[in-house]
């Protein structure tokens, strides 16, 4: 029951953000029901254009406003609690959006991805932007596979928009602050086109038809950028296997409910060799514009092995400028376990092992005294199609694997995902060294694709 005092909520925010989650005899929505209901609902209220950015962009040439173009995973459950946040929290956001031209996208179907470029294990994401597709800035992060709070918050998103109305009423006298906001060609213009979903998917979703079948996830954009390397037995570059790093790999903690606060730096990080500290606002970064910690991993992306940023800092009332120094090994110090595409990854180099850093207990109990060396427990075993290969090889829930292709110091799931997604190709077979009880054991398993 909605308490009164939610009233306020506008309905068509509402609209926006949130999606019965029950039907209407009591039972749970399909993924079908969720996506037809959201499409049936949007268009009856007329608030947002609907998966149709062209139509966008025309009325933004028509009406001078910005544009706010939300990518959205409907069927997405964690990103359903998102939406409740939004759906309870902050009254300012309905007149901000009044002054957005405003475009709901729930597929990427036929996606330019010459423009929208983003973290596609993200299932929300907002770019606000000009009429003539220049982006003002990008919104969206998360790090974890349930708890988004500490990367997003509706009074971020609040703050985000308000500033990219100042930015839009300045332009185009301060268009040197977006030039880097647009990325390189695509390895292909749009998913549908790329080799591993070529032939499966069109360029539009089929209302006609399994809708759900039809759609093309955004994490799927990132599996299909992966599988162009690993179908030709290449080694996944690391800005396809690392990409869009968290802003916390270099020790910059963004408070959420701000638009580019640093409420801490890590003691002895990156950020705090270059000289932030907590309190400082990141106003821009490479002479990009800050808008939210997704500015912020979008200038990390496209950031190399080694590098340097120039940051401007305000510190009070002042302007600092500061360098900020990326060494041999920065990109790899980011998780990769909570991404949506690890899963496959898990099924081409583990066979569907799912597996975590052991307990002190747990090595302890392993006699794996060392803690430079590899303790990986295995807490999952997949069971169906190229994830079911680690359970018909013999693997079970609780092995503790010390030792992957000769390599022993692979501490985290992620540097040994990191690693065989390098050096172990599909067909090749890589031999795992592991622990059962106290017993050593190994076992080959073959790479797949």
């Amino acid at each position: 029951m909605i308490s009164p005092l939610r009233t306020w909520i506008p309905v068509a925010l509402l609209l926006l953000f949130v999606l019965p989650l029950a039907a209407e005899d009591g039972g749970k929505l399909t993924r079908e029901q969720k996506v037809r209901g959201d499409r049936e609902k949007v268009l009856s209220a007329g608030y947002w254009i609907y998966n149709d950015f062209e139509k966008g962009l025309a009325e933004a040439n028509k009406t001078g406003k910005p544009l706010i173009v939300v990518l959205r995973c409907i069927p997405c459950e964690e990103c359903v609690k998102l939406d409740e946040e939004i759906m309870e929290s902050d009254p300012v956001l309905r007149p901000l959006l009044d002054k957005y031209v405003r475009v709901r996208i729930v597929g990427t179907n036929g996606l330019d991805l010459n423009l929208f470029q983003y973290d596609y294990d993200q299932s929300f994401a907002v770019f606000l932007m000009n009429a003539d597709k220049t982006i003002y800035g990008r919104f969206g992060t998360r790090s974890h596979r349930t708890d988004w709070t500490s990367d997003v918050s509706i009074e971020g998103l609040a703050k985000a928009m308000d500033l990219g109305l100042k930015l839009h009423a300045n332009y185009p006298a301060n268009q040197k602050w977006f030039a880097g906001k647009k990325g390189d060609e695509p390895l292909y213009p749009s998913p549908e086109k790329f080799p591993s979903l070529k032939g499966k998917y069109t360029d539009s979703l089929n209302y006609e038809g399994n809708v759900v079948q039809s759609c093309i996830h955004c994490h799927q954009i990132g599996d299909a950028q992966k599988s162009v390397f690993r179908d030709q037995s290449k080694p996944i570059p690391d800005e396809y296997l690392f990409p869009y790093p968290h802003p916390k790999v270099l020790g910059m903690i963004i408070d959420p409910s701000e638009v580019n606060l640093l409420k801490e730096v890590t003691e002895g990080s990156i950020a705090d060799k270059a000289g932030l500290e907590a309190g400082d606002k990141v106003f821009a970064l490479n002479g990009q514009a800050i808008l939210s910690i997704a500015d912020i991993q979008w200038v990390l992306h496209h950031a190399g092995k080694t590098d340097t940023l120039e940051a401007i800092i305000e510190r009070g009332d002042e302007k600092l400028k500061r360098t900020i120094t990326l060494p041999e090994g920065w990109r790899q110090q980011d998780d990769l376990s909570w991404r949506v595409s690890s899963w496959p990854m898990r099924g081409m180099m583990l066979g569907g092992l799912v597996v975590e850093q052991a307990t002190p207990e747990q090595r302890a109990a392993a006699g794996i005294t060392d803690p430079g060396k590899m303790a990986l427990r295995v807490r999952f075993v997949g069971r169906y199609g190229k994830h079911a290969l680690a359970k018909n090889k013999g693997f079970k829930v609780n092995d503790i694997l010390t030792g992957y292709d000769g390599q022993d110091d692979l501490i985290r799931e992620t540097d040994l995902l990191a690693y065989a997604a390098k050096n172990c190709m599909p067909g090749e077979e890589v031999e795992i060294n592991f622990i059962r009880g106290t017993k050593p054991m190994s076992i080959t398993l073959p790479m797949q694709k």
